[in-house]
């Protein structure tokens, strides 16, 4: 029997919170009526995270167990769960205790409902204004250029339906864009829910103002695959035009000032900046030009879609798994 949820933990050096987690989440499920398991993700822990885990799994087999060779990021431990969890809702949550497992169930309740995606809103955090100044310029720059009306994005507990979380690709630090790749994949379901947000009682955070600015380049990346990806023609081409036809109004009025009015232009910085817009430019629209070569030969290999379903009075009835 599948479960109803799967609960997938990232942990990096978590082991005094691991034993008090897993209570609250065993808790929360059994009285929901929830059938579950959960998948914990040792992401190269060096304390005794792992060892917790084992005796957890050896005491209840719901409890699961994954570990990475090393520290590859939060990530890549939720790609590595989300490969392993069966259950029709997938919930991911942090291991330092504070996010609250009494949650999952109205999580999982709004997926019933029909939501493809339900993020957490920590509407009041329990962290120091070092952390909570930075996270809602981030959140909101991240809403304005993704379009997604989300006011949390790096909350860790989310709900997922399975086939969302198997559709999407998480690597790098893309972990804070899964509802924009999420909506890339033709989820656009996404709702969101005020969560409480607790105090850290073990440890300290394993995270520095840097993951703020490896976040805004991230969404760079992430915008650019998710409207430009299938069409790198259109990103590169226009940006290389405009250059090429700057470059080249510059240089054409120049050429008018000498040949007109016998002004010397050999020496103006203005010469260098016309020949450089051309040359950059023929190179932006060199580059569309192969990376659309490149992405329509891959493309004849394989068709850019996947196919849910197939209605054919002639051929009957079919769906893909």
């Amino acid at each position: 029997m599948l479960p109803d949820v799967s609960v997938v933990v990232p942990v990096y050096e978590e082991a005094e919170s691991l034993s008090v987690l897993a209570d609250e989440i065993r808790a929360a499920c059994t009285d929901a009526g929830l059938v579950f398991d959960v998948w914990l993700i040792d992401d190269g822990s060096r304390d005794d995270s792992w060892n917790v885990i084992g005796a957890l799994h050896t005491g209840d087999a719901r409890f699961k167990g994954i570990r990475l060779r090393r520290n590859y990021g939060k990530s890549a431990a939720l790609a590595a769960g989300f490969s392993e969890a069966e259950g029709r809702c997938v919930v991911t949550m942090d291991a330092d205790l504070q996010d609250n497992p009494a949650e999952i169930p109205a999580l999982v309740a709004m997926i019933d409902e029909g939501f493809d995606l339900v993020s957490g809103w920590k509407k009041v955090r329990r962290d120091p204004l070092s952390k909570t100044i930075p996270s809602r310029l981030f959140n909101r720059v991240t809403r304005l250029v993704s379009g997604i009306r989300l006011h949390d994005f790096n909350c860790g507990l989310k709900a997922y339906r399975r086939e969302v979380v198997r559709s999407v690709r998480v690597y790098g630090e893309m972990h804070r864009y899964i509802p924009l790749l999420a909506k890339w994949e033709g989820y656009e379901r996404i709702g969101e829910r005020i969560v409480v947000h607790r105090h850290r009682r073990f440890g300290r955070t394993k995270f520095g103002i840097e993951r703020y600015l490896r976040g805004f380049l991230d969404l760079i990346l992430v915008v650019f695959q998710t409207r430009f990806a299938a069409r790198p023609m259109h990103f590169f081409g226009t940006l290389g035009t405009v250059s090429f036809l700057g470059g080249f109004a510059i240089s054409l009025w120049l050429s008018i000032d000498k040949i007109v009015y016998g002004n010397p232009i050999g020496d103006r910085p203005l010469l260098l900046m016309g020949v450089l817009l051309i040359i950059v430019g023929v190179q932006t629209f060199c580059t569309g030009f192969l990376t659309e070569t490149l992405l329509r030969r891959r493309m004849e290999q394989s068709p850019p879609y996947e196919i849910t379903r197939i209605l054919n009075s002639a051929a009957g009835h079919a769906e893909p798994d």
